[in-house]
């Protein structure tokens, strides 16, 4: 029995082999989980932040839509007239 090795019942370099893939899947999981919790702990609106809020106003609605360029100044301006009276 010299030299023999035994790694995954008997097969040598092959079992080697396996068990590099197998420890390689292992690593490259844990770095894709922790990716994954970060990038889900940085989107969660429940936090604050700079965010916009779920349901905006009327008002802020058409703030950005001016900003955007969607509608022009006089459009604008007779939205926020009528959400005044």
């Amino acid at each position: 029995m010299m030299g023999y090795y035994g790694g995954f019942g008997g097969l040598g370099w092959i079992g080697m082999i396996i068990g590099l893939v197998l420890t390689v899947a292992v690593i490259v999981a844990v770095i894709v989980l922790i990716v994954w919790a970060i990038r889900r702990m940085n989107n969660n609106p429940a936090r604050g932040g700079t965010q916009s809020p779920a349901n905006p106003s009327a008002r802020e609605i058409a703030q950005a839509r001016y900003a955007r360029g969607e509608i022009n100044r006089d459009e604008y301006q007779s939205i926020i007239s009528d959400l005044d009276h």
